[in-house]
């Protein structure tokens, strides 16, 4: 939250982080899920070492640094790697509208771990999220639905990784937008 994190959370009847996994109503903490907890250290390194040998077999025009990227309440799987440069994330998001990368990708991750209960979602230029059927947007709404709300209005960074702050305040009208 960009280090007003009190101020934040005080400010607003709910704040919600990562889609809602993280929940707080006038400031306490409410809920916090993750995806360990859902899939079982086990099962992750299992989906982790297989994406890990599927990118090791690529051959695209280069590789940096970083190719899982492990959060609260997903998995970023990035083949080119965070690291690189805008050029070589350029170079690489061209090279991906020819020859489908990471829509092959996440097709083999689908085929190879069909009861995992895993959603994939391609953007961006460079990876796509992997997390928990239902752990997208709609999963704060869970925190809210007998609060008797008209609207609510998602507010998102796409600078932050991950952060997707949702502010939700008694006197709004029910809107959902992303």
């Amino acid at each position: 939250m960009g280090g007003h994190e009190e101020e934040t959370l005080n400010k607003f009847d709910y704040v919600f982080s990562e889609n809602g996994l993280v929940a707080y109503k006038h400031g306490k903490l409410i809920a916090k899920e993750d995806i360990i907890k859902y899939m079982g250290d086990d099962k992750l390194q299992m989906f982790i070492n297989y994406a890990l040998g599927y990118m090791s077999k690529l051959r695209i025009p280069v590789k940096r640094g970083t190719f899982i990227e492990f959060r609260n309440g997903m998995i970023n799987v990035c083949p080119v790697g965070r690291s690189c440069s805008q050029a070589e994330r350029d170079q690489f998001a061209e090279y991906d509208k020819v020859h489908h990368i990471r829509e092959a990708f996440v097709e083999d991750l689908r085929k190879q771990f069909p009861d995992l209960g895993l959603s994939y979602s391609i953007g961006g230029q460079i990876s796509f999220d992997v997390f928990p059927d239902g752990w997208d947007k709609r999963y704060c709404l869970r925190h809210l639905e007998n609060e008797g709300f008209k609207t609510i209005h998602f507010f998102g960074d796409k600078t932050m990784p991950v952060c997707i702050y949702i502010y939700v305040l008694k006197q709004t009208s029910y809107l959902i937008e992303s």
